[in-house]
């Protein structure tokens, strides 16, 4: 017999002696054969089968991985996630007043912004202006135009110190932001204690100002299929300013110097 021919003969027996072996089995627990489902009962057995299977895929989404980086982790997402909204949401725990965050800010913040917030150099202003946003020199900060102070936290907690952001803890964080209040008048007693439980009750002077972008509706008008781009408006054209006038044009010699 050849080499081929055994090794065939020998699977034969050894699939032959596992059938055997799987009815005996079956004998021995019942007593007797078990009976080979056919037709309706065999579909019926099968039917659940490939339904639950069916719906475990389904039900499983579909990962797919591009071969680059990793799943963040649930403590790296909470380090990006800090912002915070106009309605508190976000706050972190501490508290702080305005005499104690003076020292603070001198420290750390007054050689960009100035002792008082008035600035030095071409830094931002952070406090005055109440009063200029009509002016043909609106000065814009805290006190004069921002909406809300959550604004003022988020941006100190997530930017600042310049250089050193995300150092400040958070009773520091609160008594700068405190002091940055008082320069602006919000308020007005160095002592007031702000808190992660009374942030949200504070109020800056221009929020009324502020409104949602109503476009979709006030400016629907000009919205057309074909929009006007020749001799769309009446009458002549008239000159309401010039760039002279309110400053923006700087003159030879006067202009801002890069250091």
């Amino acid at each position: 017999m050849s080499r081929s021919r055994e090794v065939t003969v020998l699977s034969a027996a050894l699939l032959a002696a596992a059938v055997i072996g799987g009815v005996g089995f079956a004998m021995a627990q019942s007593g007797k054969l078990p009976a080979k489902p056919t037709g309706k009962d065999a579909a019926a057995k099968s039917a659940p089968a490939q339904t639950a299977a069916a719906s475990a895929a389904a039900a499983a989404p579909a990962k797919v991985h591009y071969g680059i980086g990793r799943e963040a982790k649930p403590e790296e997402i909470a380090g990006w996630d800090i912002d915070v909204r106009p309605d508190g949401q976000g706050l972190p725990p501490g508290k702080g007043t305005a005499r104690k965050g003076e020292e603070l800010f001198v420290a750390q913040c007054a050689a960009c912004h100035g002792e008082f917030g008035e600035s030095t150099g071409r830094w931002p202003v952070l406090a005055g202006g109440a009063g200029t946003l009509a002016s043909h020199d609106p000065v814009k900060t805290i006190g004069s135009y921002w909406p809300y102070a959550s604004t003022v936290i988020d941006y100190v907690r997530r930017a600042m110190p310049f250089g050193n952001a995300q150092s400040l803890e958070g009773d520091d964080l609160y008594s700068i932001v405190a002091y940055l209040l008082y320069l602006n008048d919000v308020i007005t007693d160095q002592d007031q204690e702000i808190s992660d439980k009374n942030f949200p009750t504070v109020k800056l002077a221009n929020e009324a100002n502020f409104f949602d972008d109503d476009r979709e509706v006030s400016e629907k008008a000009f919205w057309k299929k074909e929009p006007c781009m020749t001799n769309c408006a009446a009458g002549a054209p008239r000159i309401l300013g010039r760039a002279r006038a309110i400053d923006v044009t700087p003159e030879d010699g006067k202009g801002p110097r890069v250091e």
